[in-house]
């Protein structure tokens, strides 16, 4: 019998807010403004890494790899919503952040061409 791990007082508090942001989300205005603040903070960080990443010529390999690796996350995270159907508002908010470093990484690069 396999006997399954305690919840720890951090995860509880962890599931409980996370349904409060699905409960205060469920207006659209909020939903969509907060997907678009989690697009501009992707943005803004894969511009970022992209700067930082230009100034230091010896890091391009190894930013790189952050950011391939964030964005393998970030899939990974998404397949595992995708399963569950209630999740949908933090799928959203998932794509939106991939788009946004996407974006960034791609304007980082057009500036450096």
């Amino acid at each position: 019998m396999i006997k399954r791990p305690q919840k720890t007082k951090f995860q509880v508090l962890i599931l409980e807010s996370l349904k409060t942001i699905n409960i205060w989300a469920i207006n659209p205005w909020r939903k969509y403004s907060l997907a678009l603040i989690t697009f501009f903070i992707g943005y803004f960080l894969g511009s970022s890494l992209g700067m930082i990443s230009a100034v230091y010529n010896l890091m391009d390999p190894v930013s790189a790899l952050i950011s391939v690796l964030v964005i393998e996350i970030l899939i990974k995270i998404r397949v595992s919503l995708l399963i569950n159907k209630s999740r949908t508002f933090f799928l959203l908010i998932v794509d939106f952040l991939r788009i946004g470093l996407v974006y960034g990484f791609f304007t980082e690069s057009l500036k450096l061409l």
